[in-house]
């Protein structure tokens, strides 16, 4: 089963597609991009349609979904955590 989808290897967030992601869960993800599955554990509780961190972000970094910058790194991300508007912002303003 598939727990979160990334578009893109280069991306360093997928999206959970699944209801009730706890931490400590086993995830597993699909990379569309490369038809291949990658999995780890949940650092965190993520609500569906929410963002994870598919590797570690420091403050400062870019955050890439779809391929595409969407923001930047506001407080460290650990892999399998929840990525949100607690620890990334836009860098339009």
């Amino acid at each position: 089963m598939i727990d979160f989808v990334v578009h893109d290897e280069g991306d360093s967030v997928g999206v959970v597609v699944v209801e009730g992601v706890r931490a400590g869960a086993e995830l597993t993800g699909w990379i569309m991009d490369q038809d291949r599955e990658i999995a780890f554990r949940a650092a965190s509780d993520i609500p569906i349609g929410h963002k994870l961190a598919i590797r570690p972000m420091r403050t400062g970094d870019t955050v890439i979904k779809y391929g595409v910058d969407i923001g930047r790194v506001v407080a460290d991300i650990a892999l399998g955590e929840h990525a949100h508007v607690h620890n990334i912002k836009t860098k339009r303003w």
